[in-house]
């Protein structure tokens, strides 16, 4: 897969210019998402109430704009706005109180008003002021009526219109809010879109039923061609030979909401293919539905360069085991030149066979398949079979170990076997060395090696073989190494490092 390239220009991304508000009073209404609250059922409710309890035929829920006033709610009005300059509400916003004009014939400020000397021929107003906590003045909850009213409005029916005013305003600031975050989420996921856009790998999504729904803007730079929407869409884009085994086990993984992970190659828009790791995780939402949400890395370089890395360790192990091989034939030529070397000669032997299928257990080339402390066991073990009967019995806990520390347990193991075909259990045609395998702390493993009804028997000093155990267990191992005789036999016990083991 090529490198991702942008082809965003530098002007990508920016907010439009056309969308920019000029009007300063447009600025500061924006915020409170004045068009969508237009016929808003819960400000009718309030206007059909304020008409109700001030006793007029009409009232309204007002926002002053910069050239117009414009009734959002109306009860009894069939006008959705008027001109700002006759706007008995644009002065209301501006007190502190309630705005309550008895008779607008004899108030100077609206003899000459178009809504006092024309249609629909206004007398009495009384207008309660819209005003946030910020100071914005939105407008005002108004009362009107075509007759005069000496006195006003009582007490009560003042009380009421402050009380609806401030319900009107909570509405619009609740609207504001909602707004707020509607953008903040619109931003989010514009935002989140980019970033997506910008990885170098292919990302999407897919909802439970394994409709895909989402992917990134990489997918048509590295495909060319439209995105799959099903499971089944996919196989135009992985390779044959990967694509039926994939899909079965991501159709296990969906069943089961398991993460998914495999490697398969991926059909390129010029029509080659490359390797990929294609890597998805199920997610449960809130409502207790399910998405999915996956990856497409590319990696082919890696792949190729770990295939050729495994060509030159087969090379290299084919190699050592030569050498092994070779040097088991010097040694036995050897001894056979001079009769004296036998005895030395086959034990040498016996220890290269070991490290020989040691060296196979740790191999990078397939050839063994146990990749744990009892496979290699058995196979340091299996020239120790009566028949279908193993004589080395093997039980307790299993670990995964790492390749270093394989050896050195190779030659321990095959010296305690060779010292037991001399002295102990298998020297016999019956009997059993039993390898129990337990934890000893939480970093530590202990192995007890059991010959039982073994005599006691003593070396007058420590040869070859011994110190060879010595050393690997104490030294290469980081362990300890005892052995004990009682009254049923011989057992040594060992305590290694678990660092060291498993790495």
């Amino acid at each position: 897969m090529d490198s991702l390239v942008s082809n965003q220009g530098p002007g990508m991304n920016r907010p439009d210019a056309s969308s920019t508000v000029e009007d300063p009073r447009a600025r500061e209404l924006a915020p409170f998402g004045i068009d969508s609250l237009e016929d808003d059922h819960e400000l009718r409710s309030i206007a059909d109430f304020a008409a109700q309890l001030c006793g007029t035929p009409s009232a309204s829920v007002t926002i002053v704009e910069q050239d117009r006033q414009r009734f959002l709610a109306r009860h009894g009005m069939e006008d959705r706005e008027t001109p700002r300059s006759v706007s008995f509400c644009a002065q209301a916003m501006q007190q502190e109180g309630l705005f309550i004009v008895e008779d607008a014939t004899e108030d100077p400020r609206f003899t000459d008003n178009a809504l006092v000397t024309g249609p629909p021929h206004l007398r009495f107003y009384a207008g309660a002021p819209m005003i946030t906590e910020d100071g914005t003045q939105l407008g005002a909850l108004c009362v009107i009526d075509t007759e005069p009213r000496p006195g006003g409005l009582t007490q009560l029916q003042q009380d009421g219109l402050r009380v609806l005013a401030r319900s009107a305003l909570r509405r619009f600031v609740n609207e504001r809010e909602a707004k707020l975050s509607r953008e903040r989420e619109k931003d989010r996921a514009r935002m989140l879109n980019l970033v997506l856009d910008s990885v170098p790998g292919i990302a999407w999504s897919a909802d439970e039923d394994l409709t895909f729904d989402f992917f990134n803007a990489r997918w048509a730079e590295v495909t060319g061609v439209a995105p799959p929407k099903s499971l089944e869409d996919w196989r135009a884009h992985i390779h044959p030979d990967e694509f039926d085994a994939t899909r079965e086990k991501f159709a296990f993984s969906a069943e089961r909401k398991l993460v998914y992970s495999d490697e398969w190659r991926m059909r390129l828009s010029d029509g080659s293919y490359r390797w990929a790791l294609s890597r998805a995780v199920p997610i449960e939402l809130a409502d207790g539905s399910w998405r999915w949400v996956g990856t497409i890395i590319d990696v082919d370089d890696a792949h190729r360069l770990s295939d050729s890395r495994d060509l030159l360790a087969r090379e290299l192990s084919h190699r050592i085991k030569n050498i092994f091989a070779v040097v088991a034939s010097l040694i036995t030529l050897s001894a056979r030149r001079d009769p004296t070397l036998r005895y030395f000669a086959q034990e040498m032997t016996d220890k290269i066979s070991a490290l020989g299928r040691a060296h196979e257990f740790v191999a990078p080339t397939g050839m063994v398949q146990e990749n744990s402390l009892h496979g290699l066991l058995e196979q340091i073990f299996a020239p120790y079979v009566d028949g279908d009967t193993p004589r080395i019995a093997i039980s307790g806990v299993d670990l995964a170990i790492q390749p270093r520390s394989a050896t050195p347990l190779a030659l321990v193991f095959h010296e305690l076997a060779t010292n037991s075909t001399k002295y102990g259990v298998l020297s016999g045609d019956e009997g059993t060395v039993d390898v129990a395998i337990s934890h000893a702390g939480d970093e530590s493993l202990r192995i007890v090696w059991r010959e039982p009804g073994v005599p006691r028997y003593e070396q007058e000093t420590e040869g070859f073989g011994s110190r060879l155990l010595r050393m690997s267990v104490e030294g290469q191992l980081q362990g300890t190494i005892e052995r004990e005789w009682d009254d049923d036999g011989m057992s040594v016990t060992l305590d290694l490092s678990l660092p060291v083991l498993a790495g």
